[in-house]
């Protein structure tokens, strides 16, 4: 665990803030684009994470720095924007994600950026990234908002673009147009975007998209439908804890509770717990007090990926894990309920 000083609190559109923090151990480890904190919080025996984009660049001299869009009944994003002052303490676990992006000084290839609303965040510090650290990538930002007046980051990206006119080109979406053709991105739209910058071979070509689910999916089946490989596709998903469905909406379904022994492989230990059916894994290694890596609860993370060594698991929701890494034994075990007895898992 890590103390951040708040340095400074900026207000952007649509209810939006960029949080600066002052690393107070001067240890905290180096992270990369694309990445998230996690913000922790004790209050009295209950403890609350919650992760946020950094939408600082590891390759520039700048503070430490995440972007809040405040969630109406959220417990801490609400926290964040009404009490949080400048020289608050926050303590902070270190850099997670695997929506990351390893630069390459010399390649020549194009990323392109899918963002939506608040999903500018970590595409933010990657465009700045590629920018910065290498020379010949040329970086296509597709960047959709509700209004030119609700867009993050707007002035900070035409700077961006005007220092890199011939590497950075964005494409402004913008909901209230009056080019109705151009108000949304469609797979029409998203088409012509591609093909008008692709400048190299298909398998060179990266993407990054964040935003809603229903966003990043045009984005990913459009372009695999236009042949680009899955890996070179890759998505960021965002997640309010707070943003619970309401209970009516489901017809309850009753499922007898069977409890498997499972044997958990953590920090060179094995723990044997008994995980009734309808818990998770998670859930019962932090009631035995198992100091266990998590951040969202809701399998939309990475923190807690672990590889199931024997017997096998079921897992409510993933957002993060390939199939291939579901057929490979990985699982999220914030999410992952025991389906056979004796099943062993390691977390990575």
């Amino acid at each position: 665990m890590y103390d951040f000083k708040v340095s400074e609190i900026i207000r952007h559109p649509n209810d939006v803030i960029s949080i600066r923090f002052e690393d107070l151990s001067r240890s905290y480890p180096s992270y990369k684009a694309g990445q998230f904190l996690t913000l922790h919080f004790q209050f009295g025996d209950r403890e609350v994470r919650r992760s946020y984009s950094f939408s600082s660049s590891p390759a520039l001299d700048e503070p430490l720095e995440i972007t809040v869009k405040r969630v109406d009944n959220g417990e801490i994003s609400r926290l964040l924007h009404h009490r949080l002052e400048v020289g608050d303490i926050i303590q902070v676990l270190e850099p997670l994600g695997q929506f990351t992006y390893d630069t390459e000084p010399e390649v020549e290839r194009t990323v392109f950026l899918f963002a939506a609303g608040v999903g500018i965040t970590p595409l933010y510090s990657i465009l700045k990234t590629a920018l910065v650290e290498e020379h010949k990538s040329k970086v296509v930002l597709v960047y959709s908002n509700g209004s030119k007046a609700r867009t993050v980051f707007y002035e900070e990206l035409l700077e961006w673009q005007q220092r890199y006119p011939d590497r950075l080109f964005i494409e402004f979406i913008w909901s209230d147009s009056k080019n109705l053709a151009k108000a949304h991105l469609n797979r029409e739209y998203l088409i012509a975007i591609v093909k008008q910058h692709l400048t190299n071979q298909t398998t060179e070509t990266l993407f990054y998209t964040c935003g809603p689910l229903f966003y990043m999916d045009l984005v990913r089946y459009t372009l695999l439908g236009m042949g680009f490989p899955e890996e070179n596709v890759r998505k960021e998903t965002f997640y309010f804890p707070e943003e619970e469905e309401d209970d009516d909406e489901h017809e309850e379904v009753v499922e007898e509770v069977v409890d498997y022994n499972v044997v958990l492989h953590f920090n060179g230990e094995n723990h044997h717990l008994v995980v009734p059916s309808n818990e998770t894994i998670l859930n019962v290694g932090l009631k035995h007090h198992l100091k266990l890596p998590y951040s969202c609860k809701s399998g939309m993370c990475s923190t807690c990926v672990s590889q199931v060594v024997q017997g096998s698991v079921k897992m409510d929701y993933n957002e993060v894990l390939t199939d291939r890494e579901v057929a490979n034994g990985k699982c999220l075990i914030c999410v992952s309920h025991p389906a056979e007895d004796n099943t062993i898992v390691e977390v990575l």
